[in-house]
C-alpha cells in the first residue's frame, strides 16, 4: 500500500489484556482501517466470570488468526507498518503475555519499532477516533472492571489521576450484583438491559462520599447494601423484583459517578469531559452525562460501544501518539498486571 504522503504513520495494534483477542491497523492515531475482536465471552459465562488460565490459552489459540484478520481487511501487510503497539499491562499476567510475546516476534521479524501501551491509556484515547476534534486538556472518567479513575489529560501520554476507587471499581459491582440477583456474567450488560424495566427510585441505595478526597469513589459499601436488601427479602420472605433492584443499583451507580465527575470538572475548570471502558457503554450512564455536561456548558465525548470494551483501535490509538513521542520498547518488554498510568 503507498501512503498518502510521507506524514501517514501505520501502526498495528495488539490487546490481549482479559478475555478479548483483537487486533487493528490505525493510521495517523484516528482512522481506524481494521479493528478485529475475538471474544471469550460465551466460554467463560458457563464459570460466572473471566478464568486467567484458560482466557490464555484462547488468547494463544486466536492471536493469529485476528492479526491476519485485521492486515487483510486494512488492506496491507507488515511491511507496510511503522510501528507494533501491544497493551503490556495492567490485566491479567498470563494473558498479557501471550500479546506481548506475539508483537515482539512480530516486531523483531519485520524489523519494525516496538510500544508498549497502557491499557486505560488506551481506553482514554478510544475517544481520538471518533472526534476528530478532541484535544487535551481535557478530564476523562475511565470505568472498566477493573478500574474507575478520573484522569486529568493534561497531554498526549500526560495524565494526572486525580480521582479512583477505595475498594471496588465500578463494573466489578456490576458484576456481584448482576450475580446475586441471578443475572450471570457479564453483569453490565444485563444490568443496563433489565433496569430499563424496574423503576429506578423503588429502593433507596447508598451513595458513598470520602470526605478527604471528594473525588474519589467508593462502591462496596453499595454492593453489600444491595446484598443485604437480597438477603431481607429471603428472610422475610418478600418476592424480589429484579428489574427495580437492577434499575436502583445503577442509579445509584450512575448518581455517583456523574456527581463526581461534574464536581470535578467544575472545581478544575475543565470545558470538555469525555468517558472511557466497558461501563462507558452502559446507556443511562452515557444520557445522564450528557445531560449533566449540557447543563454545566461542558462539552461531551463518549466513544461507540465497540470502542467502549476492550479493542485493539484504542491501543493504535495510544500508541500512534506514544510513537510520535519517541518511545520504543526493546525485547526486554515485560507483561506487568499491575502497571500505573502515566508509568513512563
Amino acid at each position: 500500500m503507498n501512503k498518502d504522503n510521507n506524514q501517514d504513520v501505520m501502526i498495528l495494534a495488539i490487546e490481549s489484556s482479559c478475555d478479548e483477542t483483537a487486533a487493528a491497523v490505525v493510521k495517523n492515531g484516528r482512522e481506524v482501517l481494521s479493528n478485529v475482536i475475538s471474544s471469550q465471552i460465551e466460554l467463560h459465562k458457563l464459570f460466572g466470570g473471566v478464568v486467567p488460565e484458560i482466557a490464555s490459552r484462547k488468547h494463544i489459540e486466536k492471536i493469529n488468526q485476528v492479526i491476519d484478520e485485521a492486515l487483510e481487511t486494512a488492506g496491507v501487510t507488515l511491511d507496510d507498518m511503522d510501528a507494533i503497539a501491544v497493551t503490556y499491562g495492567p490485566g491479567l499476567v498470563g494473558a498479557l503475555l501471550v500479546g506481548v510475546a506475539q508483537a515482539k516476534a512480530l516486531a523483531y521479524a519485520a524489523d519494525k519499532p516496538l510500544v508498549g501501551v497502557h491499557h486505560i491509556e488506551g481506553h482514554i484515547s478510544a475517544n481520538y477516533i471518533e472526534h476528530k476534534d478532541l484535544e487535551p486538556p481535557f478530564l476523562c472518567l475511565v470505568a472498566s472492571g477493573g478500574h474507575s479513575h478520573l484522569v486529568m489529560v493534561k497531554d498526549y501520554g500526560c495524565y494526572e489521576i486525580i480521582g479512583r476507587t477505595r475498594d471496588d471499581a465500578a463494573g466489578e459491582a456490576f458484576d456481584k450484583v448482576a450475580r446475586a440477583i441471578g443475572l450471570g456474567y457479564p453483569g453490565g450488560p444485563k444490568i443496563d438491559k433489565l433496569a430499563k424495566e424496574g423503576d429506578p427510585h423503588a429502593i433507596v441505595f447508598p451513595r458513598a462520599k470520602i470526605a478527604d478526597s471528594p473525588d474519589d469513589f467508593s462502591f462496596s459499601g453499595l454492593k453489600s447494601a444491595v446484598l443485604n436488601y437480597l438477603n431481607q427479602c429471603e428472610m422475610k420472605g418478600i418476592e424480589v423484583n429484579k428489574a427495580d433492584v437492577a434499575a436502583s443499583f445503577q442509579e445509584a451507580v450512575i448518581d455517583v459517578l456523574t456527581t463526581h465527575s461534574i464536581e470535578a470538572a467544575k472545581r478544575n475548570g475543565i470545558k470538555r469531559f469525555a468517558i472511557a471502558g466497558g461501563v462507558a457503554s452502559n446507556s443511562s450512564l452515557r444520557g445522564r452525562m450528557e445531560q449533566a455536561c449540557k447543563k454545566n456548558g461542558i462539552e461531551f465525548y463518549h466513544p461507540s460501544p465497540i470502542y467502549c470494551t476492550d479493542n485493539a483501535a484504542m491501543i493504535g490509538a495510544a500508541g500512534y501518539y506514544d510513537y510520535l513521542r519517541g518511545i520504543r520498547d526493546g525485547w526486554d518488554l515485560n507483561a506487568i498486571p499491575n502497571l500505573k498510568i502515566g508509568a513512563r
